[in-house]
């Protein structure tokens, strides 16, 4: 969101330092400098003004709605020696008649006594003299998040929120080696291929993989934010290593000690950060719970947690979504699990872990190839991941179902049932119209053909695991294995 300042500076050397600072905010659009009180009131009277005359004529205003609200700068700078009014006073008299618009004192004592007298007269925030891009861009953007905030329950436009605007996914495994960074990694190269600006966060605070995976080699990471208060644009772009396939990446620390420096309210502000600048921020929380990552799946629009399909992992699925519930984190049903490594003969498909771990699964699955993924992997490159792969073309369906991309669907080649793979990474054959069931088109129907036609696949797949016709009680009959305690 772009955010109007006007500046009210009385003193010229401290109007032209101030307003060559503006001009390098990202997103800012100042206005020019008044020199007194009177100018200032006069031109937010005249913006509210010109504001209810557009609502009254219908007119949309500069937000796409027609408010007088909307028609205000969103922070006003005023500088301690502007005239004739005082500056506490000025900011009494603008916070009352124009209760949206954000407020900062500009001034050389920025101790505690004026700092309380401001707060009491109601600015949001002052900054010291001499001026500092940092401090000053932090004071900026944090009374732009209060103004646009206060416009909303105003009636503005919800879209005016400077705040969290990305969408927040986390991705986290039920157990280590399910394939957590890797679905992580390529949803984020997914994302960015169909041309949104996508930020990878590395939470796994003590063993994150993120950096080998993408061949980077950064000496900033996430412990390097943990400590700042107001995490401003220029310290976020400092930390945050500019991949060249365009993703953002916050990586985690080499030194595994030092993730405790990274708690729930460090995360949540990062975070934060990340969404005001990025469209899609993907958090890999790995597979171990921390204060941080436990805050980004709370926090998250859409929480995956990825499992193989054997029973080991869907246990520890099941550990992981009672610990959330526990912690009032996250519900069950709030949780999408993605199913990784399946193939056809695998004796717990997707049904079975939805009803096992309570969370939805989702539809696209990631079939199991691994001999695809080895060179990448070895190379520390997954990004060079061929397009034609059964693996990248399965999560770049999961990015389209998941909303991450444009497209609701993603896959290489025509769309029709000829050029998607199977589990097993063969194509589907055609079925031809009067073919026979057994005639090789599609194996596992059970018919009188397939019984009697010789050693074929056919009596394998003719009778359903479970069913009476099995040779005894499978292994995942009542009692199941998943009844725990």
């Amino acid at each position: 969101m772009t955010i109007r300042i006007l500046p009210a500076i009385g003193d010229p050397d401290a109007a032209r330092a101030v307003s060559s600072l503006l001009h390098q905010l990202p997103d800012a659009e100042p206005a020019p400098t008044v020199g007194d009180s009177a100018a200032l009131l006069h031109a937010l009277a005249g913006a509210a003004a010109q504001g209810a005359g557009a609502a009254a004529a219908g007119q949309p205003s500069a937000a796409g709605q027609p408010s007088a609200v909307e028609a205000l700068p969103e922070v006003v700078l005023v500088h301690e020696r502007i005239g004739p009014t005082p500056a506490l006073e000025l900011i009494r008299e603008v916070a009352l008649r124009f209760p949206a618009v954000g407020v900062v004192l500009i001034t050389t004592d920025a101790g505690p006594a004026l700092f309380s007298a401001a707060m009491d007269a109601g600015a949001r925030g002052i900054v010291g003299m001499p001026l500092g891009y940092d401090e000053l861009a932090a004071r900026v953007q944090a009374a732009a998040q209060w103004s646009a905030g206060v416009r909303v329950h105003l009636g503005g436009s919800p879209e005016a929120v400077s705040g969290p605007a990305g969408t927040l996914v986390t991705v986290t495994g039920a157990k280590g080696g399910v394939g957590t960074t890797v679905t992580a990694v390529q949803l984020a190269l997914a994302a960015r291929a169909a041309g949104r600006s996508v930020a990878l966060v590395d939470l796994d605070l003590q063993s994150g993989d993120v950096a080998s995976y993408l061949d980077v080699q950064f000496r900033r990471s996430v412990v390097d934010l943990a400590g700042i208060q107001d995490i401003s644009v220029r310290v976020l772009q400092d930390a945050v290593h500019d991949h060249h396939t365009g993703l953002g990446l916050l990586l985690a620390p080499e030194e595994g000690e030092r993730g405790e420096e990274v708690d729930d309210r460090a995360a949540r502000q990062i975070i934060g950060a990340l969404r005001s600048r990025y469209e899609v921020v993907l958090v890999d929380c790995g597979s171990q719970m921390q204060s941080a990552n436990a805050a980004a799946v709370e926090l998250a629009d859409l929480a995956l947690l990825v499992t193989t399909p054997d029973v080991v992992a869907v246990r520890a699925a099941k550990r992981q979504v009672r610990l959330w519930d526990r912690l009032q984190i996250r519900k069950a049903e709030d949780t999408t699990t993605v199913v990784n490594r399946l193939t056809r003969n695998t004796e717990i498909q997707p049904p079975l872990v939805a009803k096992a771990t309570g969370t939805q699964v989702a539809r696209t699955h990631v079939p199991a190839a691994f001999k695809e993924l080895q060179p990448c992997v070895d190379a520390g490159r997954m990004q060079d991941l061929d397009n034609r792969s059964t693996v990248k073309q399965a999560l770049c369906a999961l990015a389209g179902e998941l909303g991450l991309v444009d497209s609701p669907s993603v896959r290489q080649g025509r769309g029709s049932h000829r050029a998607r793979p199977t589990l097993t990474g063969r194509k589907r054959k055609a079925i031809t119209p009067g073919a026979a069931p057994g005639s090789g088109g599609v194996p596992g129907q059970a018919s009188g053909t397939a019984s009697g036609a010789g050693p074929g696949p056919g009596p394998r797949f003719g009778v359903r695991r479970g069913s009476a016709a099995a040779a005894g009680p499978g292994p995942f009959d009542p009692p199941g294995p998943y009844e725990e305690g």
